[in-house]
């Protein structure tokens, strides 16, 4: 496992509530130091299709990424990817990006081959995968990650997770 310790694992058990399954790497840290998104190989160790590369962990972060998604953001964001061209162009970028990520593994996963998460390349159905992907790629990857991103709240703000887990 690539720069993933066992603290990091233990931390990622508490956040998740149950024993995570084939963490590859960390692929964002939040404010506080510990693991908000991870990156995970797209066959799963007991055998199954995995395509989530980017998959978000920190309880703060996915609450406020579920609220975002109740506020009917998406389908404001797909009815722009039917009308806008250059942002449609832009999210399908993104979603080449991702599974070039994921390809960077070495693992090659026919069941998954082109399909990436979140809804890409052509429309939004998960605002968790398009955020996830945004902080562990970077701003000016997913378009829309970013969007989403810049929406949420500093979930890490008020109580750090650092201090809940040592709680």
């Amino acid at each position: 496992m690539k720069d993933v310790q066992p603290s990091d694992l233990d931390c990622i058990e508490f956040q998740l509530g149950r024993t995570p399954r084939d963490v590859h790497a960390i692929g964002f840290r939040c404010a506080c130091s510990m693991p908000a998104v991870v990156e995970t190989p797209p066959r799963l160790s007991d055998g199954t299709p995995f395509p989530t590369f980017y998959y978000a962990t920190c309880p703060r972060l996915t609450g406020a990424i579920s609220t975002l998604e109740s506020s009917g953001l998406m389908a404001e964001m797909n009815q722009r990817l039917a009308e806008d061209a250059d942002l449609a162009a832009a999210y399908r970028k993104a979603h080449a990006a991702y599974i070039a990520d994921r390809n960077a593994l070495g693992i090659v996963v026919d069941e998954v081959d082109d399909i990436s998460a979140g809804g890409m390349p052509d429309r939004v159905k998960c605002l968790h995968s398009l955020v996830a992907h945004s902080l562990s790629a970077g701003p000016g990857v997913n378009p829309l990650g970013d969007e989403a991103l810049s929406k949420l709240p500093e979930w890490w703000q008020e109580h750090p997770c650092n201090t809940e887990m040592n709680a």
